[in-house]
């Protein structure tokens, strides 16, 4: 009996803390970093993903860390076609905030286009314990699943009579 109230006390600090966490409040960046993602998001639309990439980089030298910024940069990225450097952008986002919709979805799509179906799966899964079967990431992660890896992604095979070799060199092994 005489630890009813420090138990009680003690619960009562876990259930309020616990919610403070899971309703962390989204990031505000600095009106530098906003100006510099709003550019890269109009180069990205106008298909100059090189400047997107840019803009995007700068924003986040500005804002580092910046979970908005990562993701952004990640889908410049991946419009480029370098779908392993985008996902390494959402991971790093993915570090920083676990729940984030937008990324988790990126690199369920990045996945999928690169050939790795099953950690497409994997990522499919979570976003459908998160928000359900019918959010649009879940969509669009299985789309990207639906229609396999891209064509720049594939796996190229090259048969032996195809591989040149020049007279005069020699294995590494000799």
């Amino acid at each position: 009996m005489r630890y009813t109230p420090a138990a009680v006390a003690l619960s009562l600090v876990a259930a309020v803390s616990s919610s403070v966490l899971h309703s962390e409040a989204s990031e505000v960046l600095d009106p530098r970093a906003s100006a510099l993602m709003e550019q890269g998001q109009a180069s990205l639309k106008a298909g100059a993903t090189g400047q997107a990439v840019d803009a995007f980089e700068a924003a986040l030298a500005v804002e580092p860390g910046s979970v908005a910024v990562l993701v952004a940069l990640a889908e410049a990225e991946r419009a480029k076609g370098l779908t392993g450097k985008a996902i390494r952008y959402y991971r790093i986002a993915l570090e920083r905030d676990p729940r984030n919709l937008a990324a988790l979805a990126g690199e369920g799509v990045a996945l999928a286009e690169k050939g790795a179906t099953e950690k497409a799966n994997r990522r499919l899964a979570r976003l459908e314990s998160l928000c359900g079967a019918d959010c649009a990431q879940t969509r669009d992660v299985s789309a990207a699943i639906a229609r396999g890896p891209s064509p720049e992604n594939a796996a190229k095979v090259v048969s032996a009579p195809e591989v040149k070799t020049t007279p005069g060199t020699q294995s590494a092994n000799q």
